[in-house]
């Protein structure tokens, strides 16, 4: 394989994996997903039925289950689009290098959508007061896009040889 045909794999499979990984995030999520995957014991979510006033707790556990169900969707997401994009294109993807990238996108979502090991490492960076500003742009947003961009890439670099 060339120089160029890596090229070509490694960029057409970060356009895969970043489209998907938006569709992933923004579509596929659940709203529950999305609002409990960072729920902790010490930061917990909490519930409140519109209809009977029932609230319910949600720590660690139910926070950790939520994001493992995003991450498997989010990942299936992309395996779709790397399926379908290799089919489409004739990349030829080796299936142990798509195994070890989506494995490597689960992880990876899984640490930054946990929501705390992120803080803690934009606040260990010097990036804490970004991280919680609101406007004019969301920090925590956008270092968790910038985080999980990074990833992609990385994941595309292991599809490319």
């Amino acid at each position: 394989m060339t120089a160029t045909d890596r090229a070509a794999r490694f960029a057409t499979s970060y356009a895969l994996l970043r489209a998907a990984g938006a569709i992933g995030d923004m579509w596929v999520q659940t709203d529950t997903c999305a609002r409990i995957k960072g729920a902790t014991d010490t930061n917990p979510v909490v519930d409140r039925d519109e209809e009977t006033g029932t609230e319910t707790v949600h720590g660690t556990r139910e926070g950790q289950l939520a994001c493992a169900h995003h991450c498997l969707t989010y990942s299936a997401t992309q395996a779709g689009a790397l399926l379908i994009g290799s089919r489409l294109l004739g990349l030829r993807l080796r299936p142990g290098r798509v195994a070890a990238a989506l494995a490597l996108s689960f992880a990876t979502h899984y640490i930054a959508d946990r929501r705390q090991p992120l803080a803690r490492l934009a606040n260990a960076t010097g990036k804490g007061a970004f991280y919680e500003r609101l406007a004019p742009v969301c920090g925590s947003f956008e270092l968790d896009q910038a985080w999980h961009h990074g990833w992609e890439t990385a994941a595309a670099l292991l599809l490319a040889r």
